[in-house]
C-alpha cells in the first residue's frame, strides 16, 4: 500500500490518564457494569474506546481514555473513523439488493457475472457460487498479496483482486470456512459489473444516502481525509507503564481495501445502519432470511456464526445480535451490533487491535446490549 510520506509522531501516553466518562439520556451510574468492561478492554486496546449503545427510544454512551493523545479528549458517538472489514456489511446489503431485483442469484457461479475474473492457479469461478463469496465458503485466499498502484497512487478493483488471486485457494469451494477480504472485493466488482456504476456510488444511493447517514462515506481513490470532528488512529505497543503511539490516521491508500474495508462512518451512523438492516429496511425478508443463514465460524468463540456479510452472535441475556466488527491499519478496531427488538451498540478503539487482551470487544458489545432494556 502507499503510505503517506510524512513520519509519524512518535508520542507517549501514560496509562494512568484517563477522561471522565457521560453518557447521553441515561446517567453512567446506570450502565456502571459495561463501564467496567470498557475499562478493562482499554488496557489491551488503548489509547481510546467509548461505546455507544440503547434501544429504539433511547440512547446512551460510556467512555474511557482519550480521543487524541496529544491533546486529551473524550471520544463522542459523531467521531469519524475507518470502520474497516464493517464495509463488507454494506457490501452484502448492495449484492442482495440485486438479488431482490432479479439481477443476481446468490446460487449462481460468479462466473456467470465476472467471466474469466475467478480464474487460474486453482480457482474456477464456474465453481464459486456468489453465495460462497459473501459467507466466507468460496476458499478464496484472504492475503491481499502485493497490487500494483496506479501513477497517482491508487488502486483498482480488478488489479486487487488479481493480486489477491495470485494467492493459492484457502480449500476447495464449498468445503470450508476461512475469512477473506478478497472475497468482498470480487463482490464489489460484481455490484459495478450488474449496476453499471462505481462501487461506492452504488453503496451511497442505496444505502447510505436512503438511511440519511450524513456522517457515512465510501472514499474516492486517493481522499484519506477524514470529516471534523474525527477519531485519530494509532498503532503501537506498551513498555511497562506506557503507551508509545505512531499516529496512522491518513497513512494509508484505502482504494486497495475498497469494498472490503473502505468505508469511515461513525458510532451513531452505524447504530443506525445495523438497526435498518435488522429491522428489515434494505432488503425483503426472504432475502433478510439468507441474509441470516449461518455457517459455523472455526475457531470463534461459542455463539458466533456468519451469515452473508453478517455475524451472528448469541448473547449471555438469551437474545441474538447481528452486526459485523472491523480492524483497519489506519488505527481504528470497531464493532456494531443490532437485536430484533431494537437494542444497538457500537464499539470503537483509535488503535488497531492486534492481539486482544483478556477482556474482547464482543464482551464489551454483549455487556452493552444485555444492560439495555
Amino acid at each position: 500500500m502507499s503510505r503517506n510520506r510524512v513520519l509519524p509522531l512518535l508520542v507517549v501516553f501514560a496509562v494512568a490518564l484517563a477522561m471522565p466518562a457521560t453518557a447521553q439520556a441515561a446517567p453512567v451510574a446506570d450502565h456502571a457494569d459495561t463501564q467496567a468492561v470498557l475499562d478493562r478492554y482499554l488496557a489491551g486496546a488503548g489509547p481510546g474506546a467509548a461505546v455507544h449503545a440503547g434501544n429504539r427510544t433511547h440512547s446512551w454512551e460510556v467512555r474511557t481514555g482519550t480521543a487524541d493523545v496529544n491533546a486529551p479528549r473524550p471520544l463522542t458517538s459523531d467521531d469519524q473513523f475507518r470502520i474497516g472489514s464493517q464495509t463488507k456489511t454494506f457490501t452484502a446489503v448492495v449484492v442482495l439488493q440485486l438479488v431482490d431485483e432479479g439481477k443476481v442469484d446468490l446460487d449462481a457461479p460468479i462466473e456467470r457475472y465476472l467471466p474469466g475474473v475467478v480464474d487460474g492457479n486453482g480457482y474456477d469461478g464456474t465453481k464459486i457460487s456468489v453465495r460462497q463469496i459473501l459467507q466466507h465458503t468460496s476458499g478464496i485466499s484472504n492475503d491481499l498479496g502485493k497490487p500494483q498502484a496506479d501513477p497517482d497512487g491508487t488502486y483498482r478493483l480488478r488489479e486487487t483482486i488479481r493480486a489477491g488471486l495470485a494467492n493459492p485457494p484457502q480449500f476447495p469451494p464449498g468445503t470450508g470456512w476461512g475469512y477473506s477480504s478478497v472475497n468482498f472485493l470480487v463482490a464489489g466488482l460484481l455490484i459495478e459489473q450488474i449496476t453499471g456504476v462505481s462501487a461506492g456510488d452504488a453503496i451511497t444511493t442505496r444505502v447510505i444516502g436512503p438511511l440519511g447517514l450524513t456522517r457515512t462515506t465510501y472514499p474516492r481513490p486517493g481522499d484519506r481525509q477524514l470529516a471534523t470532528p474525527y477519531l485519530p488512529g494509532y498503532v503501537g505497543g506498551r513498555s511497562g507503564p506506557f503507551f508509545f503511539w505512531f499516529d496512522r490516521t491518513f497513512a494509508w491508500e484505502l482504494s486497495q481495501w475498497a469494498t472490503a474495508g473502505a468505508i469511515a462512518s461513525t458510532e451513531r451512523d452505524m447504530a443506525a445502519f445495523m438497526r435498518a438492516l435488522v429491522d428489515g429496511e434494505l432488503v425483503s425478508p426472504t432475502t433478510l432470511a439468507q441474509l441470516r443463514a449461518t455457517v459455523p465460524i472455526p475457531g470463534a468463540p461459542a455463539g458466533m456464526a456468519y451469515g452473508l456479510g453478517l455475524i451472528r452472535l448469541d448473547l449471555s441475556c438469551g437474545a441474538q445480535a447481528w452486526g459485523h466488527v472491523g480492524d483497519t491499519a489506519t488505527g481504528h478496531s470497531s464493532a456494531t451490533f443490532a437485536t430484533d427488538d431494537g437494542r444497538h451498540a457500537a464499539l470503537v478503539t483509535n488503535a488497531f487491535v492486534q492481539a486482544e487482551g483478556t477482556t474482547t470487544r464482543i464482551q464489551v458489545i454483549d455487556s452493552a446490549l444485555c444492560g439495555t432494556p
